[in-house]
């Protein structure tokens, strides 16, 4: 159980697959500029005390499989990973500015998929080994 974070009163262990594209799917994530954007994803998360399992800077694109603590959400971390590393790539390589004239180096949106080391069907299982036999309620919230 040492992959799980601890606190006073919880443990946890939440992991995602997040994937975002460059603006029109430009292939601009090359040379410098991709390890760069490497840099930078990194720097972020650490800052976010989120864990990298896994992740792929491709020429038009990032994958990531991470691990992150329950009080950040996806959401605000996607809006953090692509806003400063635009912002930064932008600054330190201005030849950007002839694909993207405007400030937007992302395309708008992101993937996000949940990820684990259980199934749904193991879940499903877990809750049906609670239920009372002589329960012949058919709802989703088990009696037991």
């Amino acid at each position: 159980m040492s992959d799980y974070r601890r606190s006073g009163h919880t443990i946890t262990r939440f992991t995602a697959h997040l994937v975002w594209v460059s603006k029109y799917r430009y292939p601009v994530l090359k040379g410098d500029i991709q390890k760069r954007c490497r840099e930078l994803i990194i720097q972020i998360c650490d800052a976010e005390d989120v864990q990298t399992l896994k992740g792929v800077v491709s020429k038009d694109h990032i994958h990531m499989h991470i691990e992150y603590p329950s009080k950040l959400s996806i959401n605000d971390l996607v809006k953090r990973l692509k806003g400063r590393t635009s912002r930064k790539l932008q600054q330190e390589f201005p030849n950007l500015k002839k694909c993207y004239w405007g400030r937007h180096f992302w395309a708008i949106g992101y993937g996000g998929w949940s990820t684990g080391n259980i199934t749904d069907e193991m879940v499903q299982a877990y809750l049906e080994h609670h239920c009372d036999p002589s329960n012949k309620d058919n709802s989703n919230m088990i009696l037991e």
